[in-house]
């Protein structure tokens, strides 16, 4: 059976013969290392399934918040398991790969050869260390129509400013798949009323941002919720610096300083999350953006709103980043971008071309025309979509021609839930609905404030049919070939780490019909 790993065995003892060679040889220990601590403390996810594979991760890290994660600068032998059973009674596979210092002894395993649309059940072996048992499940057939998919969508999780209590309910929600869409970390202490504390000064180099990531996953409802299902992720902001946009930074620092900054963040990012080989970052640059099949059910069309956007027009003197603004006309600039020309092909050829009965826009921030002012002129926001409205109407003039099947954007970043209809043109009532979009809140995030949320619901009351930042949450949607269902999931109380969850509000699309309607 092949794997394919961040290091295959023949590409890694190459590069070992050419360390050898400048004298630069790290030990390998052996695969009966004792270790002192639990190396598995960060625990296992998975990922980007595939009909045949899927992506297993786990990172070395008996010490998660020491440098190195109190691994010494050795290669360690990692054996992993994959099963059909959860007792291991049945292996359908195994192998082993290679922790190594360079990538921050985080381990990426492509296992391929599996069955499709099956659950699976796996766990690494390092030393005398076993780790956690995760499960996963692999994606139906290209060309199979699978009668539903569950899946879960949140953002947005300050570790200070609250406990992950939604993906404790998560467990409970017979999930297939969770998509994450930005702001796993947050780089900045801020907010009001903290439960929990970031350790260290604001991370730059790139064991501040390994230390940034160590200290969200251990916290023990994320590590649940990695094992319980495969992910997909897009990252937003404050996985580099707050408000970013390509190389300008929110404090205008010089771009070739700022870019070793992102290129730090970007190879923490990839060591503490399930990506595939192809998105390993080269430098400042890491492709993240990808579709992924589920059937003729679902594709998801993954976007990256960040490493390739235009600067944020009219932003404060001497700063980059956003800015909520009135009048600006720098915003009309018709070659402003949010996704970069390229990714801006790549999505419309893959909407064109879908065959999908449901198109899932996976991305950062909210789509839809959000007018914080009453009455005449605009009031907007210069981080969303708001600040690019030419790339939004081509966007949007890609989905009315283009006509996918179900066009549905989900978002995050804004801390507040919305439900909006999606459409060429915003300040046109008889502008026809083209998708419809539903921002999942915040995990723990603090929202912005509550009446200017509802006066943009009160100026977009033509297209935007639920608004709220009173509660954080998540979203729970079911696809099947006649609707998707949305349920807006309110915690009771972030401060707890057992809070209670209920549904503040349900939301359906039927198959055909563009727009949300109350379930």
């Amino acid at each position: 059976m092949n794997h394919r790993y961040p290091y295959d065995r023949r590409r890694f003892l190459k590069s070992l013969g050419g360390l050898a060679a400048a004298g630069a040889l790290p030990r390998i220990l052996s695969a009966q290392t004792k270790f002192a601590a639990n190396p598995f403390a960060l625990g296992v996810a998975s990922g980007y399934p595939l009909p045949g594979g899927v992506v297993l991760w786990t990172r070395l890290a008996p010490e998660p918040l020491a440098p190195g994660g109190g691994m010494a600068p050795v290669v360690m032998p990692v054996a992993f398991e994959v099963a059909a059973d959860a007792a291991f009674r049945k292996i359908v596979t195994k192998g082993s790969s290679y922790a190594t210092p360079d990538w921050g002894h985080s381990v990426h395993v492509e296992v391929d050869g599996l069955e499709p649309d099956r659950w699976y059940w796996y766990r690494f072996h390092a030393g005398n260390a076993t780790s956690p048992i995760g499960r996963t499940r692999t994606a139906p057939a290209l060309d199979a129509e699978p009668s539903r998919l569950r899946f879960a969508v949140g953002s947005c999780q300050q570790y200070e400013q609250g406990y992950y209590a939604a993906y404790r309910h998560m467990l409970a929600d017979d999930l297939d798949l969770i998509v994450h869409l930005g702001d796993y970390i947050y780089e900045s202490s801020w907010g009001k009323d903290h439960v929990r504390k970031h350790e260290g000064p604001e991370p730059i180099t790139l064991d501040d941002y390994r230390a940034r990531f160590a200290r969200y996953k251990t916290d023990p409802d994320l590590q649940a919720a990695h094992a319980l299902c495969p992910w997909l992720v897009t990252w937003d902001d404050h996985e580099v610096e707050n408000d970013y946009a390509g190389s300008r930074s929110e404090n205008d620092d010089e771009p070739g300083w700022f870019l070793r900054r992102r290129a730090a963040a970007y190879q923490a990012y990839y060591e503490h999350l399930p990506l595939r080989r192809s998105m390993v970052p080269l430098g400042p640059d890491m492709r993240i953006h990808t579709r992924v099949a589920f059937g003729r059910l679902a594709d998801f069309h993954m976007l990256d709103d960040r490493q390739y956007r235009s600067p944020q027009p009219c932003p404060k003197p001497g700063r980059g980043g956003s800015n909520h603004v009135e009048g600006c006309n720098e915003r009309l600039n018709p070659e402003a971008t949010l996704l970069g020309a390229r990714q801006e092909r790549w999505l419309e050829a893959g909407l064109r071309t879908s065959k999908a009965r449901w198109n899932i826009l996976g991305q950062e921030t909210v789509m839809a025309q959000i007018d914080a002012k009453s009455g005449d002129g605009l009031n907007i926001y210069t981080d969303c979509w708001d600040g690019y409205p030419a790339a939004r109407k081509r966007l949007m003039e890609c989905l009315a021609s283009a006509k996918p099947a179900n066009p549905i954007a989900i978002g995050g970043d804004v801390h507040s839930f919305w439900v909006n209809d999606l459409k060429t043109d915003f300040d046109d009532p008889k502008s026809p609905v083209v998708a419809s979009e539903f921002v999942c809140g915040s995990i723990s995030s603090q929202p912005p404030s509550e009446d200017l949320i509802q006066t943009a619901k009160r100026e977009g009351a033509d297209f935007i049919h639920f608004a709220t930042g009173v509660p954080r949450g998540y979203a729970r949607f079911e696809l099947t070939p006649g609707r998707c269902l949305v349920d807006i999931r309110a915690l009771a109380d972030i401060r707890k780490r057992d809070s209670d969850c209920h549904t503040l509000s349900s939301w359906v699309v039927e198959d055909g019909k563009p727009g949300a309607k109350p379930a």
